[in-house]
């Protein structure tokens, strides 16, 4: 049973790993583009017809004036988002979070083996600290090596 919730937790880290991809305006189709927190299908399919009709965009004040809606504001919440143009992020705009995604992905791992570790009555032994822990009774310490591995692991596939 806790092989396969680390292994459906890897699972689901691997696929939400790809969620976190820079997508190009010029580039994009519909579906990348809908992947960008920001942009809906009413707001990528403007995207996409504007760039057939006149052509790729050559930077991020030739996109910002000729998609309706998108401004300054919007531009860099997008650019931040993951939004490129030309391969290239918004000057100025807030860099895109990778770093505090992944530690976001390893605090879940952990908590989710902490959590899976507590309902096989084992102490939570990837969080605590050699020294801090606890001692546990003898049915617990027996199950706690399992789950300090589980825990090991899911840390393992989060950092990958």
């Amino acid at each position: 049973m806790l092989k396969k919730l680390v292994f459906g937790l890897m699972a689901l880290l691997a696929a939400t790993g790809f969620a976190f991809a820079d997508v190009d305006v010029n580039k994009g189709d519909q579906a990348a583009l809908d992947g960008i927190k920001g942009i809906g299908p009413t707001k990528s399919k403007a995207i996409i017809e504007e760039r057939t009709k006149n052509g790729a965009f050559k930077d991020w004040a030739d996109f910002e004036s000729r998609v309706k809606g998108i401004g300054e504001k919007s531009s860099a919440k997008l650019s931040a988002a993951g939004l490129t143009v030309n391969g290239q992020a918004k000057p100025g705009a807030a860099a895109k979070p990778v770093a505090s995604a992944a530690s976001a992905k390893t605090d879940k791992a952990e908590k989710a083996a902490d959590k899976a570790a507590d309902k096989a009555g084992a102490p939570a032994a990837a969080s605590a600290p050699a020294a801090t822990a606890k001692p546990a009774s003898a049915p617990a310490a027996a199950k706690a090596p399992a789950a300090a591995s589980a825990a090991a692991a899911a840390s393992k596939a989060s950092a990958k």
